[in-house]
C-alpha cells in the first residue's frame, strides 16, 4: 500500500495544551482530513478547549484521531466585529461512510453548544470533512457543485477548503504531501494563491 509522510503534532507537556512537537509518522493514503473551528466559548470551555474535547468525543465514538495539527488563531469570515477563530485540522480514521461521519460530526457540534444561526456567524464549534479518502463527488468544472435546490449534498472534497487559509495552513502542517483530490495541488501551492491578510487569514500559531 502506498504511504505518505505526515507531521504528527504531540503535546509537549500536560499543562501546555496547545504546544506541539513534530513527530514524523508513516501512514497509508486513504485517510480522512477534518477541519475544526470555534470562536466563542460554549459548554466545553474556550475555543481551544472545545476543539480538544471534540477530538476526544470522536475517539469515544470509535473514530481514531491519528494526528492533530497545531492550533491557529485566524480572522473570522462574514459578520464584522467577530472574535478571531481558533482552527485546526485532524487526520482521522473510520469505517463510517461519509454521510454517517457527517451526522456524527454534527451531533458533536450540537453537544458543544452549536445552534442554527446566520451563515458565517460566531460558532462554539464547526467541524467539516475536508477530504474523505480522496473521494470526489458533486464537483463540476473545477469547483464544488453545492448551489442546488433542496437538501444540500455533502460535497467532497470540501467545496471551499482550497480558498481558506485557515484550513490550508494547518493541513499543510499535518499532511505536507497531500494533494487536493479534485484540483491536484498541494496545500502549500493553494496557499500561495491566497491573500495573506483579510477574512480567513492566519493571524498566529497558538
Amino acid at each position: 500500500m502506498e504511504e505518505q509522510t505526515l507531521a504528527k503534532f504531540e503535546p509537549r507537556a500536560a499543562h501546555e495544551k496547545n504546544r506541539w512537537d513534530v513527530v514524523t509518522v508513516q501512514l497509508a493514503r486513504g485517510k480522512i482530513l477534518a477541519g475544526f473551528g470555534a470562536n466563542c466559548p460554549g459548554p466545553w470551555g474556550s475555543p481551544p478547549e472545545t476543539i480538544a474535547r471534540a477530538m476526544r468525543e470522536l475517539e469515544d465514538a470509535g473514530v481514531h484521531v491519528v494526528a492533530i495539527s497545531p492550533f491557529y488563531e485566524t480572522a473570522a469570515i462574514g459578520r464584522a466585529r467577530q472574535a478571531p477563530y481558533v482552527n485546526a485540522v485532524a487526520l482521522i480514521d473510520t469505517d463510517r461512510p461519509p454521510d454517517a461521519l457527517l451526522r456524527l460530526l454534527k451531533r458533536i457540534e450540537r453537544s458543544a453548544g452549536r445552534r442554527g444561526g446566520r451563515p458565517w456567524g460566531p460558532r462554539t464549534l464547526d467541524i467539516d470533512i475536508v477530504d474523505y479518502k480522496g473521494l470526489v463527488r458533486y464537483w463540476r468544472g473545477g469547483r464544488g457543485d453545492f448551489a442546488r435546490a433542496g437538501a444540500r449534498p455533502l460535497v467532497l472534497p470540501h467545496p471551499l477548503a482550497h480558498q481558506r487559509p485557515f484550513v490550508l495552513r494547518p493541513l499543510a502542517n499535518i499532511a505536507p504531501d497531500w494533494r487536493h483530490p479534485a484540483l491536484g495541488e498541494t496545500a502549500e501551492a493553494l496557499l500561495r494563491r491566497l491573500p495573506k491578510h483579510g477574512q480567513g487569514a492566519v493571524l498566529k500559531r497558538l
